[in-house]
């Protein structure tokens, strides 16, 4: 009977860790470089794993005969709130200026680095409240 508890018990400690071995990494990022985007919100998900502010940017802003929509993928939602950028942070119409490390293979898409808020507001990971 204690090698059948034993065996349950290592199997539950083992399956707990498997969401932490599903996470992504990030080397789909180039890390090395930085892009601005400024445009218009479209949409903010505050939702886990992690947050996603979809930014349209404008033709002449972006080299492009057409608007174009890029995905910033943020930290999770706890770390964009402490951060400042709570749920209702961003709405979509705001003008904001976002900064990201793009990604790799040139789609429209990248890691948050920073916004600027309508206001003239610049939020960055260190920029927000300490615990």
């Amino acid at each position: 009977m204690m090698q059948k508890l034993s065996g349950f018990l290592a199997t539950v400690v083992l399956w707990s860790g498997a969401p932490a071995l599903a996470h992504h990494s990030g080397a789909m990022f180039d890390r090395t470089r930085t892009v601005e985007l400024s445009g218009t919100i479209k949409q903010y998900q505050f939702a886990n794993p992690h947050v996603w502010i979809e930014v349209v940017v404008p033709a002449q802003k972006n080299k492009a005969s057409a608007p174009v929509q890029w995905s910033i993928e943020g930290e999770g939602p706890a770390i964009m709130a402490r951060m400042g950028l709570g749920p209702s942070a961003l709405r979509a119409g705001d003008k904001v200026t976002i900064k990201a490390h793009p990604l790799r293979d040139g789609r429209p898409g990248g890691s948050f680095i920073s916004v600027t808020l309508p206001d003239g507001k610049v939020i960055t990971p260190s920029a927000g409240p300490k615990l």
